[in-house]
């Protein structure tokens, strides 16, 4: 097809413009693991630092987070929600300290 897209065919997801910080995860990550993960503490894997998820500096769409090391600015973790599965991707996290 040629021509300009449709935006069915290419729907856009707002990014909020400005970042939030990681208590706005606390409902996702709250309700699949079933703790108040906003101060659990996450270890970058970028740089080390070690900070609480609810200082975390967040991007969200309508398709999901990225939390970023306040400190390097690197990605820690992605989360997204599809249907009733929380997705987790800790790919930036050196280590994730839960408490009881």
């Amino acid at each position: 097809m040629t021509g300009p897209h449709t935006e069915q065919e290419h729907p856009t997801y707002a990014v909020h413009d400005r970042p939030l910080d990681g208590n706005v995860l606390a409902g996702a990550l709250g309700g699949a693991l079933g703790i108040d993960v906003t101060v659990a503490v996450v270890a970058c894997a970028g740089c080390g630092r070690r900070q609480a998820v609810g200082e975390l500096v967040v991007y969200a769409s309508a398709m999901g987070s990225v939390a970023r090391c306040r400190g390097c600015g690197d990605v820690v973790l992605r989360v997204a929600e599809v249907r009733e599965d929380v997705l987790l991707d800790l790919r930036g996290c050196s280590v994730l300290r839960l408490s009881r």
